[in-house]
């Protein structure tokens, strides 16, 4: 029954897309039942889209964490629902019942999401919004109407507060200029223990001369919803356009974000609708210098930039912000940080984007005190990451999930992205005031972890595994190359920076055992015996560790796991690196195999949103776009980060595919080619 689902979900989603488009995606036949929204972002505010006509299902905003809901531990707080409207055309409100020719579709290239649909035989209406790529606060909706008849229409803007915000105010302020009139409908509300106060504020943008607008009217419905509207006669053939610009921001990020949300969106106001638009789109012309180009598979093309377009939402340079599994598409995983940031998405932004990989670091480095004083809770030295992270950098993992205490593997995660940041960025000012002390601390953090049982069994006991169906195992693959691999690079970065590196670090990597099973093959843990695994595990040792070089113990490992993990239950980055390695080692059949099965089974319609899992429903799994842009650049396109930057390693392309083109990748910018 299951597969005759996923079936159905994959060929709904083939019917209503444009496969063809490389930066369009395009839904026409829509299934309200069956939608799963699409998130427009900019890194700072993520807007997911409804099937209902002039509604939005979230908004969501980085680095706004409150405890309440799941686990008695932060969670990420929805925001003010700034962008839910109405219209009304002669009279009736529009809804999905009373349109046609319903189409949305995203233009990926500049992040904009448009709606268009006919109502009856009176109007045309479209309307697209965008988080402003260049103001990290603004949102922007623009709106038009075409009339095919003589028809009176209202318009109406609707903020509405999530509900687990308390004491909501909501204020409407008119302030009269000679030549503008600015009226802003604002709202402020305490997260839900108070610790936060999140404001939002928006307001209409007219094309008429100044004097010349409609009136606007605020309305109080109750204290978590209020509005303002207008209304305006359009001839038949006449067409209206107006805008509706917003901000939300919290006292995470400033100190008076109430006068600040309306400030700032004044200042859209003020700047008018072309000039966001343009340096929006600007900025999006930007990030799309890096760029990845797929010959002979326009699906693939399509969906690559996909994953990129997300990631590029989720992230923003200049800020100290990292990622969450599900980005800023929802609340998924109560919007904390783990190692899929570090292990899956960062890599993949680092090349592509150094600059905004360095905001991911920054946030990891900001909270190594509170890493420092994990480390001293647990009887250990150095400095240890907790396996969930949130605003301050405590361990945020609800006491039922073990991998809270036991999942050490996050520590090294963040050491190796830290060491990678500067073998790409070549940056040793960085590495001196902010990799070093990550390095060092973690480095510190293994030599103390490890039970020193003589030569060759410097023992990493009682740990969650990176796969983490083995739970308190003894000498994982993964938690123990992860280690060896942070001791070596604190101790190369040390060298490098004239340091003379503490010689414990290298006596203990060189001790750190990588256990093997009778016929040669990497055993995951001490105790395992042939199960099935969650995730990807001994594999992680060839890449990204490098731990194992030998193409013939790649290729045994490979086809040891490959079978070992299941249809069902299991994230989509497993089968990534599985292509990644079977690429590397020369099997384009089973690269291309893996890199199909890494995320087709798991898309939702009617936009190719990728769960977490074949058959999942939650929001964008970036964790899993990550690895999959990890396959196609270090697999396809055999990128490699080294100590002395980026180079091309030998590779295949997946099965069908003519040439992989990387663009605008490192700090240089460089072109790598593959045919």
């Amino acid at each position: 029954m299951k597969k005759t689902v996923l079936l159905a979900a994959i060929l709904c989603i083939v019917s209503t897309l444009s496969a063809q488009d490389p930066w369009v995606l395009r839904a026409a036949a829509i299934d309200p039942n069956n939608y799963y929204g699409i998130t427009v972002a900019n890194g700072m505010v993520g807007i997911v889209s409804s099937p209902e006509p002039f509604k939005v299902k979230d908004v969501v905003l980085a680095g706004a964490y409150d405890q309440y809901g799941r686990g008695r531990v932060s969670n990420f707080l929805r925001s003010f629902n700034l962008l839910n409207s109405y219209l009304e055309i002669d009279g009736r409100r529009v809804d999905a019942k009373g349109v046609n020719n319903f189409v949305q579709e995203l233009d990926m290239r500049h992040a904009s999401f448009t709606t268009s649909f006919n109502y009856g035989d009176k109007a045309m209406v479209k309307y697209t919004y965008y988080a402003l790529r260049h103001l990290p606060f603004t949102v922007l909706m623009d709106v038009e109407i075409t009339a095919t008849k003589d028809i009176p229409i209202t318009g109406a803007s609707v903020m509405e507060a999530p509900d687990a915000l308390r004491d909501v105010q909501n204020y409407y302020n008119e302030i009269d200029r000679p030549h503008v009139v600015l009226s802003l409908l604002t709202s402020a509300a305490k997260s839900p223990t108070g610790k936060l106060l999140m404001c939002a504020s928006n307001t209409f943008l007219f094309n008429e001369p100044h004097g010349q607008e409609p009136r606007v009217i605020h309305e109080m419905w109750d204290n978590n919803m209020h509005l303002v509207k207008f209304s305006k006669k359009l001839k038949a053939g006449e067409t209206y356009r107006y805008s509706i610009a917003g901000s939300s921001i919290t006292s995470a990020q400033h100190e008076d974000p109430l006068n600040e949300a309306e400030r700032m969106t004044i200042f859209a106001k003020l700047e008018g609708r072309e000039r966001l638009i343009n340096f929006h789109n600007k900025a999006w012309d930007s990030l799309w210098t890096s760029d990845i180009i797929i010959d002979g598979d326009a699906q693939a093309q399509q969906d690559v930039h996909s994953m990129m377009y997300h990631l590029y939402s989720f992230t923003r340079e200049g800020t100290a912000y990292s990622l969450s599994p599900m980005g800023l598409s929802g609340l998924g995983y109560n919007g904390h940080v783990f190692w899929d940031t570090e292990l899956w998405m960062f890599p993949s932004i680092l090349v592509l984007h150094p600059e905004m990989a360095k905001s991911l670091i920054e946030y990891r480095f900001q909270r190594l005190e509170a890493a420092r004083r994990n480390a001293f809770s647990h009887g250990y030295k150095g400095a240890m990451f907790p396996w969930e992270s949130a605003e301050t950098g405590v361990e945020e993992t609800p006491v039922w999930a073990l991998s809270g205490p036991f999942e050490h593997h996050i520590t090294a995660d963040v050491a190796m992205a830290a060491w990678n940041y500067y073998c790409v960025t070549q940056d040793k000012t960085w590495l001196k005031e902010k990799g070093w002390p990550l390095l060092q601390s973690t480095a510190d953090f293994w030599a103390s972890r490890v039970e020193r049982n003589g030569p060759g069994h410097y023992d990493i006991k009682n740990v969650v595994a990176a796969d983490e169906w083995a739970e308190n195992v003894d000498n994982n693959a993964f938690t123990n190359a992860a280690a060896k691999a942070n001791l070596m690079a604190a101790t190369d970065a040390a060298r490098l920076l004239g340091i003379t590196p503490n010689a414990d670090w290298k006596l203990v990597a060189d001790n750190i055992p990588v256990l093997k099973m009778s016929d040669g093959v990497t055993q995951e843990h001490a105790t395992y015996q042939g199960e099935g695994i969650k995730q990807g595990d001994v594999n992680l040792l060839a890449y990204p560790l490098k731990e194992i070089t030998d193409p013939a113990q790649i290729k045994k490992d490979l086809d040891y796991y490959a079978v070992r993990v299941p249809n069902e239950g299991t994230p989509a980055m497993t089968q990534a690196i599985f292509a990644l390695l079977y690429a590397r080692i020369g099997d384009a059949e089973k690269a291309a195999h893996f890199f199909r099965d890494s995320y087709v089974p798991n898309l939702n319609p009617p936009f190719r949103v990728i769960a977490e899992t074949k058959g999942g429903t939650n929001p964008y799994f970036s964790t899993g776009a990550g690895g999959i842009l990890q396959a196609v650049m270090m697999g396809f396109g055999g990128l490699d980060i080294t100590p002395k930057g980026i180079v091309q390693v030998k590779t295949t392309l997946p099965k069908g595919w003519k040439s992989v083109t990387l663009k605008g990748i490192g700090v240089d910018r460089k072109t790598y080619t593959l045919k």
